[in-house]
Parts: C-alpha cells; sequence; structure tokens
C-alpha cells in the first residue's frame, strides 16, 4: 500500500541547527532570515552537543530557544526536529509546549523521537537502556502528553500539531499510526515509499486514516539546483513537508531560498 500527500500542500522548513554559533544573535539573525525568505515552519533540534563538526563546539539548548522564536517571529510555525522523549518528563513536556504555544499565538508544532544520541545522555545523566526499550518509552509517553493538554488551565490554544521522527517499522510507525499529525524521516525516496506503506498499514490496524497524516523529509544537498531536484523527487513520492538544514555558524540559506522560490512556483 502506498501514500500519496494530494491533500497537502507544499511546505518549506528550515531547521536551524543550534551548533557552532559562539553568539545566539546569529541564530537570531538566521531566524529573521528564513522567516523573510518565505520559510514555513522554522526547526532546531533536541540535543546538548553538536552531531558534527567539533564534537565540543558551541551548542544552545532546544526549548529555551524555541521561547525566544515564538516572540521573535509572526508568522512561521515553530518547533523541534525532534524533541528527545527521554530528556523531560512528559507532563512537564506538555506544559512546556503549551506555554510556547500560547508565547507564538498557536504557531507551535510538537515534533518527538525516541532519542539516539548517546553522548547526550552520558553527559546529562540520562539512562541510555535500549533503542527498543527508549520506544517504548516514547509509546508511554505519548498518550500521558495528550492527557495533560487536557488538564492544562489555560489550555493550548489548538490541538498542538504532533510531529513523530524516525522510521523503525514495528514501533514507530506504529507510534505515527496512533498519535502523529506529521511523520517525518531522513531517507532515499524507494525506502520512503516502502515505509510509508508500512504506516498505512499500521494506520489501518487502528482504524485511521493514512491520508490524515502528513509526510516531510529532508533534502541532503547543499547545492540549490540539485536540492530542488531533490525536493521534486520527494514530493513526487508523496511528501509534501520538505526541510533544509544549516547550520552555524555562518547559517548559509542558499539552499532554503531556492527550494521556497520553487514551492512558489509550484500549483499548490
Amino acid at each position: 500500500m502506498t501514500f500519496t500527500a494530494r491533500d497537502f500542500p507544499v511546505r518549506i522548513g528550515v531547521q536551524l541547527q543550534p551548533q557552532h554559533a559562539p553568539q545566539y544573535s546569529m541564530i537570531r539573525d538566521a531566524v529573521r532570515r528564513a522567516e523573510d525568505l518565505g520559510v514555513d515552519i522554522a526547526f532546531n533540534w533536541d540535543h546538548f552537543y553538536p552531531l558534527y563538526g567539533d564534537p565540543d563546539g558551541e551548542h544552545f539548548e532546544c526549548w529555551t530557544m524555541l521561547g525566544a522564536w515564538a516572540e521573535q517571529t509572526s508568522r512561521v510555525e515553530i518547533g523541534a526536529l525532534v524533541t528527545c522523549n527521554s530528556y523531560r518528563n512528559p507532563e512537564l513536556l506538555a506544559d512546556m509546549a503549551r506555554t510556547v504555544d500560547h508565547m507564538s499565538d498557536g504557531r507551535l508544532i510538537l515534533g518527538i523521537g525516541s532519542g539516539w544520541f548517546e553522548k547526550d545522555y552520558d553527559e546529562y545523566g540520562y539512562e541510555f537502556g535500549t533503542a527498543g526499550g527508549r520506544l517504548d518509552d516514547l509509546g508511554e509517553s505519548l498518550p500521558r502528553i495528550k492527557n495533560r493538554f487536557g488538564k492544562l488551565n489555560p489550555a493550548p490554544t489548538r490541538d498542538i500539531p504532533v510531529l513523530i521522527g524516525g522510521g523503525g517499522e514495528k514501533k514507530t510507525l506504529r507510534h505515527v499510526a496512533e498519535y502523529a499529525n506529521i511523520w517525518h524521516y531522513f531517507v532515499d525516496v524507494p525506502t520512503y515509499e516502502r515505509k510509508s506503506g508500512i504506516l498505512a498499514d499500521h494506520c489501518s490496524a487502528v482504524g485511521r486514516d493514512p491520508n490524515a497524516i502528513e509526510h516531510s523529509a529532508g533534502v541532503q544537498s547543499k547545492v540549490p539546483d540539485e536540492a530542488v531536484r531533490e525536493a521534486e523527487q520527494l514530493v513526487a513520492a508523496g511528501i509534501s513537508l520538505i526541510t533544509v538544514g544549516s547550520s552555524g555558524p555562518d547559517y548559509d540559506l542558499s539552499v532554503l531560498e531556492a527550494v521556497c522560490k520553487w514551492r512558489d512556483s509550484q500549483d499548490n
């Protein structure tokens, strides 16, 4: 079974990776430039150390930053790609998300995943455990987050969209089928098409329409023309949310600019 996201317009996200920026002002400027370019969503990520480059290089915390983005921006949606479920109690995370949702006037996307970067766990004192155990923990946290949303006063401004990242076929995609509004995965198109079929099967098992879930992926090329061709291939495969990554300290947005212009040329 395959999926085509015919009911979703093409949207462009940027992941402004909070690494290798010695001053936060560099990230603030990148957010401003991204919004000016017309990006739909500005993401960061939830880690404590750089994922590439100098492993002990400069790095800033995810959710504190999202609060600043909520005040700085006026149009774009914001979120983490993705929050690590292990780092915060699910009730606390729900409250943090609700607060940033209000700060942004209803523009938060709650991106979440099971976690994988062992250095974060070791340095900050979290139990790393096993991949399967972390996925089980995610499955237990998602309904707790939803339940807490229903208890908070004031309530969130809207049903906060949940984005789940990952491609595990037995557990992750089952969680997506049950809880996610958006599914994100970095992968080649053939693998993505196969996994979208598995997701559709999970949706059938839980009685959910797979067409209700927006599909998201990232372009990998750092060359604007190549990135546009990659975006075209992803959209042809049924993916409607296309994300471009950019890292400090320079936060080059040339690929983002090209992909935004390509989006604007499409008949959405």
